[in-house]
């Protein structure tokens, strides 16, 4: 099973993502892992994405598209993966198809902008051992304390309500429009991403299920 997980900022594809790829026994494929797997391992489109890189720039989708056709090609996708992260954009949806890959299900997690910019902007994270909290969900026992090494509780840059909305415009922007995308291929499934983790996790498996 060949499957794409849409989702904003915030919206909790990583534990969805987690969950899914260990209830079907198949790989998560991370735009951010693979690009840094193939800088390590030094393949081709791992030297070609150094170049920019260690230019400050970011990697051009050729090469992006490149480094997913890849990490595609190794064995442990044979059965099925899961992408997160990439395609971010049409024209990256496009050369996905170009590749001759099918992609059998979309997973779309619907989640307000309201809502994500109350979850990443209340997110505190420990400043000497990184444990996180949030102002809401996650109290620390003392405000603004570590309750593990009692070290500071801040907040990230990238978690600033100036920083969400601006990274969710974006989203809007580029990633948005690959659920029209796959609407007209019939493969999108939506997902009401505000409930409880475990209720949206069981909806995403059932809908999946009738696919195997």
């Amino acid at each position: 099973m060949n499957l794409i997980l849409l989702g904003a900022p915030g919206a909790g594809k990583g534990t969805q993502a987690e969950t899914i790829c260990k209830h079907f026994g198949i790989p998560a494929i991370s735009t951010g892992n693979i690009i840094r797997d193939a800088l390590r391992s030094g393949t081709e489109m791992g030297l070609r994405a150094k170049q920019y890189t260690e230019a400050g720039q970011l990697v051009p989708d050729e090469v992006v598209i490149g480094i997913v056709a890849e990490r595609l090609s190794q064995d442990d996708c044979k059965a099925g993966f899961l992408l997160d992260g990439f395609p971010r954009t049409i024209p990256q949806a496009e050369a996905l198809d170009k590749m001759g890959i099918t992609i059998d299900k979309v997973v779309d997690i619907d989640v307000p902008d309201g809502e994500i910019v109350q979850r990443m902007s209340g997110r505190r994270v420990c400043s000497v051992c990184g444990a996180s909290y949030h102002i809401v969900n996650k109290k620390p026992k003392v405000e603004g304390v570590c309750d593990l090494c009692s070290g500071a509780l801040v907040q990230r840059k990238d978690d600033h309500p100036d920083t969400v909305k601006e990274r969710l415009n974006v989203y809007h922007e580029k990633t948005e429009p690959l659920k029209a995308y796959y609407e007209k291929q019939n493969k999108v499934f939506s997902v009401n991403g505000c409930g409880a983790i475990d209720e949206i996790s069981n909806q995403i498996i059932s809908a999946l299920e009738a696919l195997v």
